[in-house]
């Protein structure tokens, strides 16, 4: 799957197909799927890249992100999506001491593209 960033953001290219996911379960679900390398290197390049994201989506009304741009916003939740994981877990996919977390699913209505 290509997913096109906008300009200036073409580092961010070689993570944007596996984290570019519009919604909570999907990111949930990809973080579960990724080694502790994967998520490290995922993690290094959003974070020092993260201020420019917020730029950008923030020049947007509350819920409207649009185009490519809307990209860099779903990069930008799978990154707080896999914060803790790399702050608190080591970098392990999984929630350390905690119930299967296949346990729930996630459903969502009306979820645009």
């Amino acid at each position: 799957m290509t997913i096109n960033l906008p300009e200036g953001f073409e580092d961010l290219a070689p993570f944007a197909a596996k984290w570019a996911r519009a919604t909570e379960y999907e990111r949930v679900a990809e973080r579960r799927r990724s080694t502790p390398e994967q998520l490290r290197a995922f993690y290094d390049a959003l974070l020092n890249r993260l201020p420019d994201i917020l730029k950008r989506v923030d020049a947007y009304p509350l819920g409207k992100v649009e185009g490519a741009d809307r990209h860099l916003f779903h990069m930008a939740l799978s990154l707080a999506e896999i914060a803790p994981h790399i702050e608190f877990y080591k970098a392990d996919p999984n929630v350390p001491f905690s119930f299967d977390e296949e346990r729930l699913k996630g459903h969502h209505c009306g979820v645009p593209d």
